[in-house]
């Protein structure tokens, strides 16, 4: 989740990036990017793993059938990276367009616009659904174990043949509930301090 999460954000956020990109000259990468996005928010997750994990079966793209954990961790940034180019693109979009006129105003070029004066109110703006996102993602790490990679869902299924015992299942879910509850607890943090922020700035 980790890892993933990790190429997500980045890969994510050059993506909202081109897709915002102005002229015709652009629109070859922005066609890309939609391309991209509706075909990955379109495809169910455990879809993408087998097809990933079949590529590496099949040993293409210098994939190997070996490093389920790659295979794993590539399935989902593909996925989640067209969740969170929409999140992001969200944010770029919310910003105000004199915020944008008002930067070239001041000589700065359309890169320095966004790096200096959009990006940082988008990125603030996002990080609540961006959270919610990964609580999402953190969840379905869990189906990585359909290629075979042995983790929490597997371990307790092991158990419960060996043992005829399904604790190990319940003993999962609270696992993962104990992970989930203090991002979202955290998640609920960051909107109401935002709420706030806002409040005070327009008394």
């Amino acid at each position: 989740m980790v890892v993933a999460e990790a190429f997500v954000l980045v890969l994510a956020l050059l993506l909202a990036i081109v897709r915002g990109l102005p002229g015709r000259s652009a629109a070859p990468l922005r066609w890309l990017a939609i391309a991209y996005t509706d075909l990955f928010r379109g495809t169910p997750l455990l879809l993408v793993l087998f097809v990933v994990q079949g590529f590496a079966t099949l040993n293409y793209a210098g994939l190997s059938s070996g490093t389920l954990f790659r295979n794993g961790v590539i399935a989902l940034v593909l996925v989640y990276t067209a969740y969170v180019t929409e999140v992001y693109r969200a944010g770029i979009e919310s910003v105000h367009p004199s915020q944008w006129m008002a930067a070239r105003s001041l000589g700065l070029s359309y890169a320095q616009a966004l790096r200096y004066v959009v990006l940082p109110q988008a990125i603030r703006r996002v990080v609540p659904p961006l959270l919610n996102d990964f609580i999402g993602l953190q969840k379905d790490t869990v189906l990585v174990t359909v290629i075979g990679l042995t983790e929490a869902i597997a371990q307790a299924n092991f158990y419960s043949s060996d043992y005829l015992n399904f604790t190990g299942l319940t003993v999962t879910a609270v696992f993962f509930i104990f992970l989930t509850i203090p991002l979202a607890r955290f998640t609920d943090h960051i909107i109401k301090e935002r709420e706030r922020r806002e409040r005070a700035q327009t008394v």
